[in-house]
């Protein structure tokens, strides 16, 4: 998501329609729901521009991808964004399905032994899927999860946007130094959080990410060197039947510096991205730099 600040009527009428649309599609059963905000993103992005980024992203990646083959995965990208947006703002019917998402990998005995002896987990990963199906998964058990966040890019939308994040599981934290503050406290009581990692990040490190360098922030893995805490890459991966989810959660991350454990990162990202590639939010303008086509309307920057 976008983070420059956008507000007045623009931004104001922007989320009105946003807000209108949740309202009226939340009276839909949940697959429903899901289903139709979908195919209304998909139909969205197009003329939003959302679709063509999108497609320059992936031909910049995979130049030899045939034109027709890039046309269709933008689509699936904008369906699978507009079914994350409805989803979170789902909380009794998706959490109902999330709370259900198997959970497997190596991180998963790691992060119980984290908890048994109250060392703090950072859990990593990128706008794959959707995110949020780990935190309830682990809600199931019991296990509260907090994070830390970047403010969307039009304010009208973030106020409300961010209370679907604080009615789930554990604190929210806004970056910058008070949210950064609450968020270390709660690491050092042993606490749990999610991080997001593949936003470019001006004044970050150009880490190579599907072959192109991409500024990267460090703080991470920084966060995880100086409090001791586990940084665990997970991926929610989407099921084939559009709505349920399984959970990979991988081997905690070495610590050795920041630089080389958010190469590890990326590279955890980069697998699940060949496997999935429409699961990953090619939307963003992650590479910046790499020319694409049209201003887009500040929300999903």
């Amino acid at each position: 998501m976008a983070f420059t600040i956008s507000k007045g009527p623009a931004a104001w009428l922007t989320n009105a329609a946003l807000q209108s649309m949740i309202g009226a599609t939340k009276l839909l059963p949940h697959s429903a729901r899901v289903q139709f905000v979908g195919k209304l993103m998909t139909a969205l992005s197009g003329p939003a521009g959302y679709l063509a980024r999108a497609e320059d992203n992936l031909a910049m990646v995979w130049p030899d991808m045939a034109a027709e083959t890039r046309k269709a995965l933008a689509k699936q990208v904008a369906n699978n964004a507009g079914r994350t947006l409805i989803e979170n703002y789902s909380h009794a019917s998706f959490g109902a399905l999330a709370r259900k998402s198997p959970l497997s990998g190596p991180g998963v005995n790691a992060m119980q032994e984290a908890i048994a002896t109250n060392r703090p987990v950072i859990f990593l990963t990128g706008h794959f899927g959707n995110y949020e199906a780990l935190r309830w998964a682990l809600l199931d058990q019991g296990i509260e999860v907090g994070g830390l966040y970047r403010a969307m890019a039009n304010v009208y939308f973030n106020a409300h946007y961010v209370r679907t994040m604080e009615d789930m599981s554990g604190p929210v934290f806004e970056q910058g130094r008070r949210g950064t503050a609450g968020f270390v406290k709660h690491l050092k009581s042993g606490g749990l959080a999610v991080l997001l990692f593949d936003i470019y990040e001006k004044h970050g490190v150009k880490l190579p990410f599907m072959g192109h360098d991409a500024p990267t922030a460090l703080s991470a893995a920084e966060l995880a060197l100086k409090y001791d805490a586990l940084l665990i890459p997970f991926f929610a991966i989407r099921q084939p039947d559009g709505l349920s989810f399984a959970v990979e959660l991988d081997a905690p991350l070495a610590h050795t510096n920041a630089e080389q454990m958010m190469l590890d990162a990326t590279r955890a990202l980069e697998a699940r991205i060949t496997r999935y590639p429409e699961q990953w939010f090619w939307i963003h303008r992650r590479w910046k730099a790499h020319r694409n086509r049209g201003r887009m309307p500040a929300l999903l920057d």
